[in-house]
Parts: C-alpha cells; structure tokens; sequence
C-alpha cells in the first residue's frame, strides 16, 4: 500500500494510534493540526518506527476561509491525489459551559460540526473525480439521542452524523467510501477530568476498530462494539418515559 491519508487532529490520541496502523502498512501520511512541533515530533517517530513517509501541515479547523489553501497544500504533497482522510479533531465543553456561554457552545459546534463539513466537502469533490478514496470521522455515541447531561455537544455529533449519511449517500456510487465513527468514551485529553464516565475504551482500541472497519468498507462503527446495543436500548425507550431520566 502507498495511499495518501491525511489526519485531521493528527496530535489527537485516537489520530496518533491511526497513524501508526496505517504506517506500518505503508500508507503515505499527512499530520494536520494546530501544533507544528509537536506534528514534527510524531512524524520523525512514524519515520523512525516503520520508515514511513510523512509530511506535515498547518491546520486551523475553525479558520475556515484558510482551508482552500491547506487543502490545496495537502494535495500538492499526494502527486497521485488523495486517497483518504479521516477527520479526529473536536472540541468537548461541560454542558453548562455551553448552555451559560453561547461562544462556548458556538467553538464546539464549529469543531466539531462545520470544520468537517468544510473540508470533507474539498475532499469530496476531489475523491469524486478520481472515483476512489475514502473519508471517516470521529462523532460519538452522544449524537444517538439528546440527554440532558451533554446535549449541546450531542447536537454537534448529531449533525456530523447526518452530514455523513448524506455524504455517504452522494459518494456510494462513485466509488468512494464514508465511514462514520462512534466512539463511547475514550481515555483522551477531551475527556479527562469529566464527570460520570463509565466503560472508557483507550485510543488503541479505537484506533485498531477503525482500522479494521475502513478495511471492510464498513458504514458505520460503534467502538467498542457493545455500544451499538446499548445505545439502541437508549433509542428505543419512549419519550414519555425518557424524558423522566436523569441521563
């Protein structure tokens, strides 16, 4: 395999399990985030570990009249174009942060909502064209049924979802793949410190379910696996009973 994938959020803990799956497997990879040096840092490792190409871009997910240029610049590093990106960038706030301060709640819809729209759009119309590729994001189990204890931030997950079964409607025919991730909690920096975690998967086991879901062409992922029931039970209870729960 000599693919390019870029990494949206590649700093991410999820981002750096990926990135040396797909490395040791020999994908060609593009780092993107906010934080060049630590970018460089993990590059020289993916190097060094599985003598993997890598290049590294600036990326700012909420300066969004910047990410024409970066796409651009992504694409001038993948002379046989870009074959997949996978967007693990996002922004988690405590539900009253985002409910007393709408710049709050506004930061995390832009994050984790219009970013992806944004630049999965560009990739779209490229992979489009070429008629093959892939494109895969990060949203969450949270985006499966508003709860009162996060749903600002479930809202934001919610739209990623819909934006990517649309997507994934427009692009099946064309050859390209749409993989829609839902994680349950993940032992990341996003989530340290919040309260009423339970089942806290670590990112290597996200990472290798991702993996394996992209190799499958899977449409969509629940990791671990348990929470695709468990959120089913949670979506089938009636809203006369649901909205009595303190969830």
């Amino acid at each position: 395999m000599s693919e390019s994938i870029l990494l949206l959020g590649a700093t991410s803990a999820v981002a750096r399990a990926l990135a040396h799956r797909l490395a040791k497997v020999g994908h060609y990879l593009l780092l993107a985030g906010r934080d060049p040096i630590e970018l460089e840092r993990d590059a020289a490792n993916l190097r060094l570990r599985h003598r993997a190409t890598v290049s590294v871009c600036y990326f700012e997910a909420l300066d969004f009249a910047s990410h024409p240029a970066f796409f651009a610049e992504c694409l001038a590093h993948c002379p046989n174009g870009l074959y997949g990106a996978i967007a693990c960038h996002g922004v988690q706030v405590e539900q009253a942060a985002a409910i007393s301060n709408l710049s709050e709640a506004r930061r995390m819809m832009d994050a984790n909502y219009t970013s992806i729209v944004s630049i999965f759009h560009l990739a779209a119309d490229h992979m489009e064209k070429r008629g093959v590729g892939f494109l895969c994001a990060l949203s969450s189990v949270a985006g499966d049924r508003g709860r009162q204890s996060n749903y600002v931030y479930g809202a934001t997950k919610a739209a990623l979802n819909t934006f990517l079964d649309g997507l994934r409607n427009r692009l099946a025919p064309k050859g390209v793949h749409v993989l829609t991730v839902k994680p349950g909690f993940v032992d990341t920096r996003l989530t340290w410190g919040l309260p009423g975690l339970f089942l806290v998967a670590q990112p290597e086991r996200v990472a290798e379910d991702i993996h394996r879901a992209l190799g499958r062409q899977r449409d969509v992922l629940y990791s671990p696996w348990f929470w695709r029931p468990l959120m089913g039970v949670i979506r089938a209870i009636p809203e006369r009973f649901f909205k009595k729960f303190r969830l």
